[in-house]
């Protein structure tokens, strides 16, 4: 059925929280698109797109989208100040080199020892994996913004991903519109949960074996 705009908002938000000034961040189509538009105002994190751009802003509003400007989706995206243009091979260097701190990302399926599948459903068509086999190797923080279930009602954090891998246990951490999940050496570990949810849910909900966290947080809207 897919997720609503406060859902989609929500998990965006959560996800800025993770990131500081100073930061090369990689963002996915999707929800991840959204995350600029939830951090503060003079913040000074660059955002990288592999098509060849580091600086990117919020999504311009409607209506005033530059055709020239947009992300590696395709999407219509703005540009901060101190944003600079290259080619997609210095993009893909960038990301082969070890400099994003951050890459935040969609996902199909999630494992818990932290396997993840982004990149194709077999006997699907796609244009091609894009850049997240080297975003998943190499950024230095790797995190899944994704939708709890599939469409099915299936959980997409699974204790062994079925789907073709993207890269074998690369994912720090996964937001869904449930709550949050570290992933640690003894599995996955849930830390956060928004108040739209509960812990019962989650559990219901959830294929992945998982522990509680001790201080759990309860995130409001």
């Amino acid at each position: 059925m897919g997720l609503g705009t406060g859902d989609r908002n929500r998990i965006a938000k959560r996800a800025a929280a993770e990131i500081s000034d100073g930061m090369l961040v990689n963002l996915g189509i999707g929800i991840p698109s959204l995350v600029p538009n939830h951090l503060w105002d003079d913040h000074k994190v660059m955002f990288h797109a592999e098509n060849g751009l580091v600086g990117m802003g919020s999504t311009p509003e409607t209506g005033k989208e530059d055709a020239h400007l947009c992300n590696a989706g395709g999407l219509p995206i703005t540009i901060r100040a101190g944003a600079s243009y290259c080619d997609s091979t210095v993009a893909f260097g960038m990301i082969r080199r070890g400099r994003v701190d951050i890459t935040i990302l969609g996902a199909l399926q999630v494992s818990q020892a932290g396997d993840l599948a982004n990149w194709i459903v077999p006997g699907k068509r796609v244009p091609g994996m894009g850049g997240a086999m080297e975003l998943a190797a190499k950024a230095k923080k790797v995190i899944v913004l994704m939708e709890h279930n599939d469409k099915a009602g299936m959980s997409k954090l699974v204790k062994t991903c079925t789907l073709p891998l993207t890269a074998p246990k690369c994912v720090h951490m996964i937001i869904t519109e449930l709550g949050v999940f570290s992933v640690t050496s003894e599995g996955l570990l849930l830390t956060d949960v928004f108040d739209t949810s509960s812990i019962e849910e989650i559990r219901n909900r959830t294929e992945a074996s998982f522990t509680v966290s001790e201080n759990i947080h309860k995130l409001k809207e």
